[in-house]
């Protein structure tokens, strides 16, 4: 059967750099029949639709307004999947990319191996990134590796090959960026994830996905904890649930100790603080149950979406 590569780029007024980076694009790699390349236009003013067709791209997909890098990666999934893709690359518009590295990130899905691969920078190496950046992007990759139990040295590259089963499982819900989410599920899907070492280029411009260092933590840590809180709900809510019975048990112990060795003139502030604590305690913990039956709930639902473009795949074949 032949194979198809997708290579989606997701692009917010890129017309400057899109040039480079489609140009730079391999369109014969071993073991792919044909590569196409799909970009998608996340509400640009500055003509970057218009420069996409220039380049004769295969496919270009338009938001018509900006609804952020999570929202045109979902886009160019979804429109991946519509063209065929057995696999999907996603790249920045930026040319970041060493793009000839393609051939390497497709390779383990080729081999059987993985279902998500995610390039690899070596931000500890890298003199293309600053020493503030790679201790951010070493202390990101840590957390997002214990909460998604995926074990990869880059857990923010945008530069990924993703299989199409994989792909028909993904769907990001997150408005600041998708590559943490993503993985968090991954982990949750039990897809098999590796990794390969890729090059980057110099930097071209500087990011638009955040406006300063501070915003940048603000919104992945804000991205993070709500993917775990949506994909592991019974874990998130018990944690919470038992801080606040455990805050709540400190003051009540207080009172009892008080009244043993005698002292009773007051203190009741410490038990009516500690029943308050733990009657929330309590109620965040029953909120962990029911947030669990949603959850469960929720990937039923996945499930019969995936099962569903499954369908939908076999009859476009047999059509």
């Amino acid at each position: 059967m032949a194979l198809k590569l997708v290579i989606q780029i997701p692009c917010y007024n890129e017309a400057a750099s899109l040039g480079a980076t489609v140009t730079a694009i391999p369109r014969k790699i071993e073991g792919i029949d044909s590569v196409d390349i799909l970009v998608i236009d996340d509400g640009s003013t500055d003509g970057t639709a218009d420069v996409a067709r220039s380049l004769n791209v295969d496919h270009v997909v338009s938001h018509r307004r900006n609804r952020g890098l999570a929202a045109a990666f979902q886009t160019g999934i979804d429109a991946s999947l519509r063209a065929g893709a057995d696999i999907i690359v996603n790249t920045d518009a930026d040319n970041q990319y060493d793009a000839s590295d393609i051939e390497l990130l497709v390779g383990p899905i080729l081999r059987g191996e993985a279902d998500i691969v995610i390039g690899d920078r070596q931000v500890r190496t890298n003199f293309h990134f600053s020493s503030g950046k790679q201790i951010l992007q070493r202390v990101g990759t840590r957390v997002v590796r214990h909460l998604a139990g995926i074990d990869v040295p880059d857990a923010v590259s945008g530069f990924r090959a993703i299989s199409r089963d994989a792909a028909m499982q993904i769907n990001i819900v997150s408005r600041f960026s998708y590559t943490t989410e993503m993985l968090i599920l991954a982990g949750k899907r039990r897809l098999a994830v590796a990794s390969v070492p890729i090059r980057t280029n110099a930097p071209m411009r500087r990011s638009r996905l955040f406006k300063s260092i501070p915003h940048f933590i603000f919104n992945t840590g804000i991205t993070i904890v709500r993917s775990y809180a949506l994909y592991n709900p019974l874990n998130a809510f018990l944690l919470i649930g038992g801080i606040i019975c455990f805050a709540g048990s400190l003051p009540i112990l207080r009172f009892l100790w008080l009244s043993l060795v005698g002292d009773n003139r007051g203190h009741i502030q410490s038990l009516v603080l500690g029943g308050v604590l733990m009657i929330v305690g309590f109620i965040t913990l029953l909120f962990a149950l029911i947030a669990d039956l949603i959850g469960r709930n929720r990937q039923m639902l996945e499930m019969t979406l995936f099962k569903l473009r499954k369908i939908e795949e076999q009859m476009d074949r047999v059509e």
